[in-house]
């Protein structure tokens, strides 16, 4: 991008925003809001504030180091050192963007089948994937081109089906108040759900590897995550307490689509076309955002070392091929599988949560730390507030993998696959520092050896 088509604080808060309003963000409404009504509201509440916290860490990095373009990998190198860069990376971008994907994937192929019935949802998630695989392999970035209207038609969208339903205004009668009692009626039971909250906010710092091309991104990198996570919490609401006025509390919890459930009891046929075609946009931004994403951050590795150097290969349109393809084959595999269907399609979304949850705590620290290390280094002073902000996000995020789910069966699942990646992420990560980069685990990189800005003292205190 040339110096003459920066991006604004409208466009800064439109990647925020884009990369979070997915499929997945729509399914979650209906879990958070079935199980405990408009009590989810309180949780979406401590969501957005532990987001806004993450968002603090992301800007402060960023100002100390605002022209590294692989982001956390670089932050965690001068922190924490390799083990935690590499873990970083792996879990919270490589991981959890396999399992958000198949998720995303899997929905679209659901939404597909309703609209046309004679193909399977299998097949149409297969044929979903490939159709975008071989876009960007083409080089082709669709998000880039639509992102602002695609934002512009999913927020808008999703604020007036809030609207009609908060107001009354559905085709359909209300359903009776005895079908709108929840699940969870304590406040303790509602604090527990800041975890599924927590994923309609989760990606906010997506606004790092543009940075460099805002206006003003002293100002824009932090406002732009700001703005955006206050947004999708007043919209958010709407539309949860809109769907508890249409679809009773139990009956969210057991259809896999509730969005376009509650689109079609307000606006009939046309709010279900309108709704599906909506939630395909979500999945097709998504998808076309993560796939060349991904792959430029194992390339990005691969560069620092950290990866196999195959993944730095790229094909004739500068595509980073090779983690793209990995990422295609892993997403296929779930899909082939079945878990992302139905009760499958949540346990994923959280079991990324709690990769990207212990990302969020290593960033945390790592602030900490390089405050310690760094203490002349560049960073909005105003904004530290003693490190309150990151101690509380670091016991938020523990909490909330604590209370990943309700369902004792489905937390179990949900450990069993995160604690099984987090080891061998954790195992390939000392193997490889200490027989391929051959460092110490925790040996950080000096601050002056990245982007930093000129005239800054980046001699660490001993």
């Amino acid at each position: 991008m040339n110096s003459g088509n920066k991006l604004g604080l409208y466009s800064g808060a439109a990647v925020c925003m884009g990369l979070i309003v997915a499929t997945s963000c729509l399914v979650a409404i209906g879990q958070g809001f079935g199980l405990a009504g408009k009590a989810f509201i309180i949780a979406l509440v401590i969501a957005a504030i532990l987001n806004a916290f993450v968002a603090l860490s992301f800007a402060e990095l960023n100002r100390m180091m605002p022209n590294v373009t692989g982001g956390l990998g670089q932050y965690m190198l001068v922190g924490l050192g390799p083990w935690a860069s590499i873990v970083s990376n792996l879990s919270a971008y490589v991981l959890t963007s396999i399992f958000s994907v198949s998720a995303e994937v899997a929905m679209t192929g659901i939404v597909l089948h309703g609209l046309f019935p004679g193909i399977s949802a299998t097949v149409f998630s297969l044929i979903a994937v490939m159709i975008l695989f071989g876009l960007n392999l083409l080089g082709i970035d669709i998000f880039s081109k639509v992102q602002n209207f695609t934002v512009a038609l999913l927020v808008g969208s999703m604020a007036m089906f809030g609207l009609i339903g908060v107001l009354g205004l559905g085709s359909e009668a209300i359903v009776p108040a005895a079908q709108m009692v929840p699940e969870i009626t304590t406040f303790r039971g509602v604090v527990t759900l800041t975890s599924i909250a927590f994923w309609l906010f989760i990606g906010v710092e997506f606004i790092i590897p543009v940075a460099k091309e805002l206006k003003n991104p002293r100002r824009d990198v932090l406002l732009s995550m700001i703005i955006a996570l206050v947004v999708l919490l007043v919209i958010q609401s709407i539309m949860g307490s809109g769907m508890t006025m249409y679809i009773g509390t139990s009956e969210m919890l057991t259809v896999q689509m509730p969005h376009i459930l509650y689109a079609e009891r307000l606006l009939g046929e046309t709010g279900r076309v309108w709704m599906s075609i909506v939630t395909l946009l979500a999945a097709v931004s998504t998808l076309n955002t993560v796939l060349p994403t991904v792959g430029r951050i194992l390339q990005g590795m691969a560069e620092e070392g950290m990866m196999p150097r195959v993944f730095m290969r790229t094909n004739a349109y500068d595509s980073p091929w090779i983690g793209m393809t990995l990422l295609i084959i892993c997403i296929s595999i779930f899909i082939l599988s079945g878990y992302v269907a139905t009760n499958g399609i949540i346990n994923m979304i959280l079991a990324g949560a709690c990769f990207w949850l212990a990302s969020y705590i290593l960033t945390h620290l790592n602030v900490l730390v390089l405050r310690k290390r760094y203490p002349n280094a560049s960073r909005n002073k105003k904004l530290m507030f003693w490190g309150i902000p990151q101690i509380i996000g670091i016991i938020g995020c523990v909490f909330m993998i604590w209370n990943i789910s309700g369902d004792m069966a489905s937390r179990l699942m949900i450990y069993r696959v995160f604690g099984i990646l987090f080891i061998s992420v954790s195992l390939y990560a000392c193997l490889w520092v200490a027989f391929v980069l051959k460092t110490k685990m925790f040996e950080p990189t000096l601050l002056g050896k990245m982007s930093v800005d000129p005239g800054v003292v980046t001699k660490p205190v001993v």
